[in-house]
């Protein structure tokens, strides 16, 4: 295919891949209001200690209710949409890839995926003791009305980083297909690794719930190991593989 041609062809995938996401946000904005009322249970429960409405979601401008609504229909449609605009990008790259190249394309969409959605659904669990965690610090007489555009940020980016902490173990073995850094060299970095999950899943549980800290750090030291055993497996059929290339006389 010529330029104009790829130009063409690209155009037509981001369009349908445009369509897609729309469609995904008109479905995702219907069901926005069990979405707002769900991120703002902690809110409700924090009322319900104090015993008064002096913790609230707070809408400052005019439009700020539609605003949250739209950024909360976007992103979930991102996700809906995500097969269709995911196949897009997969076909228009697909023609350029050798075989080898796109079977380890799929082993990877294939681990990644799964994983980024389990993180997240962590992180559903986990944002509601965070919040009230934070609640704990209020001065005693003082109020927590809630900005709603930085209350939705907050609960949005928590997940993702969840996520993607989820996704590392499977970069780690990605590092390793493409000779970046051997399975010897990943488990080497295991106590830094004990460490940062450690104090990742301290971070992103309340101080009081020690078993939500031990078992996100659980997961996650887990996944690391995984990760490292899976490279050694790999670095080990490797050199199998090249000592058998070599002639006779240079293995001996």
């Amino acid at each position: 295919m010529s330029l104009g041609q790829h130009l063409v062809e690209l155009r037509r995938r981001l369009m349908i891949a445009a369509i897609a996401l729309v469609l995904g946000m008109v479905v995702a904005f219907i069901i926005t209001d069990p979405i707002i009322h769900w991120i703002t249970e902690p809110i409700r429960v924090i009322a319900e200690k104090r015993g008064d409405d002096f913790s609230a979601l707070n809408f400052g401008a005019v439009t700020s209710a539609f605003d949250l609504r739209m950024r909360i229909a976007f992103s979930i449609g991102i996700f809906l949409s995500a097969p269709v605009w995911l196949w897009q990008i997969w076909a228009f790259i697909m023609p350029g890839l050798t075989r080898k190249e796109i079977r380890y394309t799929i082993a990877f969409v294939a681990s990644a995926v799964p994983l980024f959605f389990a993180g997240c659904y962590v992180g559903v669990l986990i944002v509601p003791h965070v919040i009230e965690l934070m609640w704990g610090f209020t001065p005693e007489g003082a109020v927590n009305f809630y900005n709603a555009a930085d209350y939705y940020d907050f609960v949005f980016k928590l997940m993702i980083v969840i996520g993607v902490s989820f996704v590392l173990p499977v970069f780690l073995v990605a590092l390793n297909i493409a000779g970046v850094m051997s399975g010897r060299a990943i488990l080497k970095g295991w106590r830094t690794a004990v460490l940062i999950a450690t104090a990742f899943a301290a971070l992103a549980t309340p101080a009081a719930d020690v078993v939500s800290m031990l078992m996100l750090a659980g997961v996650l030291v887990v996944l690391f190991f995984a990760a490292a055993g899976l490279s050694m497996l790999f670095d080990r059929r490797k050199a199998k593989r090249n000592a058998s290339l070599l002639p006779p006389e240079a293995s001996a």
